[in-house]
C-alpha cells in the first residue's frame, strides 16, 4: 500500500529541549492516521515539520513523495491544516475568507468561487456566508476552518485538536464533517488529538508518542493483541452458581484474572475467543443457568495509560 508520509528517526531540538526524539512512523493512503499524545508530546511541531514550515534537527521525511526541507511550498500547495485556533480573519466575512485564501493559494477565481459555494453548502453555513466570521459560534468557527482547510481540494489533510474548546454538540457535527471528509476520493487525514473517544471513533490506526518518542503505533486490534493479549469476558447468572459451577474457571488451564462481583457476575480472562465456547460449555455441564456471557474488550484509554505509564518507568 502507498505511503503519503513517511518519517523515519525524527528529532528536532529548540535550544536545549528535545520536542522529537527519533520519531518514526508512516500514513498510508486513504486512511487516518492518530497522533495521541499528551499536551507537549510533539504533535504540533510534528504537523510543521511535516510541511516544511522550518527544517528538523535530524532525520527522513517525506510527504506525498516531496522533501519538506526543500519542497515546502509544493507540499503546503498539496495539502490542508486545520490547526487548534482557527486561523480565519474575523473582521471579513466567510465569502471574503475563502476569497482571500483561494487568490493566496493561487487558485483561479473561477475555482476559487466555485469550492468556496460548494464548502460554504456542506458546511451549512450558506446562510451565514455573508456575516463576519466574528459573530460566528466556536462551532461554526471551527466549520469555517475545516472549509478553508479544504478549499484546494488537498490530498493530504492535518488536523490539530480539531474539536479543542468546542462543546458536545460542535464536537459530534466535526467528527460527522471527519467522516464524510475521509470517504471523498480517498483523501488521507493526519489527526493530531488527546481526545480518545475522538481517535477511537475516527482512526483507522494510531501512533502514541510521549515526550516526543514513538511509544506503539497500529490499528486498536493490533495494539490490543500486541500489548494486552487474552480476551475479558463478563458472565451473568440467572440464580447464584453452586459451589461446582464457580469452581469450574479456576480449574480451566485457559482462564485467568477470575473475580466474582456479587453472587452472579463473574469477570475473567481466556487466552483466546475460541476458548469461549469450552467455557460455557463446562458451566452448563456443572449446572449453571447462564444470562449472558459478553466481551469486554480492552478499550484505547487502557492501552494508551499502560503505555503513558510504561514510559515514565522507564524515565525514572
Amino acid at each position: 500500500m502507498e505511503h503519503i508520509i513517511e518519517v523515519n528517526g525524527l528529532t528536532h531540538r529548540f535550544g536545549q529541549k528535545t520536542a522529537l526524539d527519533g520519531l518514526t512512523f508512516s500514513v498510508r493512503r486513504g486512511e487516518v492516521l492518530g497522533l495521541l499524545g499528551p499536551n507537549g508530546a510533539g504533535k504540533t511541531t510534528t504537523i510543521r515539520l511535516l510541511n516544511g514550515l522550518f527544517n528538523p534537527t535530524s532525520g527522513d521525511l517525506r510527504v506525498l513523495g516531496l522533501n519538506p526541507k526543500v519542497d515546502g511550498h509544493r507540499i503546503r500547495k498539496q495539502t490542508g491544516v486545520l490547526t487548534e485556533t482557527p486561523a480565519l480573519y474575523e473582521r471579513l466575512t466567510a465569502r471574503q475568507n475563502l476569497s482571500f485564501f483561494g487568490t493566496l493559494m493561487g487558485m483561479p477565481e473561477a475555482d476559487w468561487r466555485r469550492r468556496s459555494q460548494e464548502l460554504l453548502a456542506f458546511f451549512d453555513l450558506e446562510g451565514r456566508a455573508d456575516d463576519r466570521v466574528g459573530t460566528y459560534s466556536k462551532g461554526m468557527k471551527q466549520r469555517m476552518a475545516l472549509a478553508r482547510a479544504l478549499l484546494n481540494q488537498p490530498e493530504l489533510l492535518f488536523l490539530d485538536e480539531p474539536t479543542a474548546g468546542l462543546d458536545p454538540e460542535s464536537s459530534q457535527q466535526v467528527h460527522g464533517l471527519i467522516e464524510n471528509i475521509r470517504g471523498q476520493n480517498g483523501r488521507t487525514v493526519l489527526l493530531c488529538t488527546h481526545n480518545l473517544f475522538e481517535a477511537e471513533r475516527l482512526c483507522d490506526r494510531l501512533a502514541i508518542i510521549n515526550r516526543g518518542r514513538l511509544l506503539a503505533v497500529g490499528s486498536l486490534s493490533e495494539l490490543r493483541q500486541h500489548l494486552m493479549p487474552g480476551l475479558r469476558l463478563q458472565v451473568a447468572f440467572h440464580e447464584p452458581p453452586s459451589g461446582a459451577v464457580k469452581a469450574v474457571p479456576e480449574h480451566l488451564p485457559f482462564s485467568r484474572a477470575v473475580t466474582w462481583e456479587g453472587d452472579k457476575l463473574l469477570r475473567l480472562e481466556v487466552e483466546a475467543e475460541g476458548q469461549v465456547p469450552e467455557l460455557v460449555s463446562t458451566l452448563v455441564s456443572a449446572g449453571a443457568r447462564l444470562l449472558s456471557v459478553q466481551p469486554q474488550p480492552v478499550s484505547l484509554e487502557e492501552i494508551y495509560f499502560a503505555l503513558q505509564s510504561q514510559d515514565r518507568e522507564r524515565a525514572e
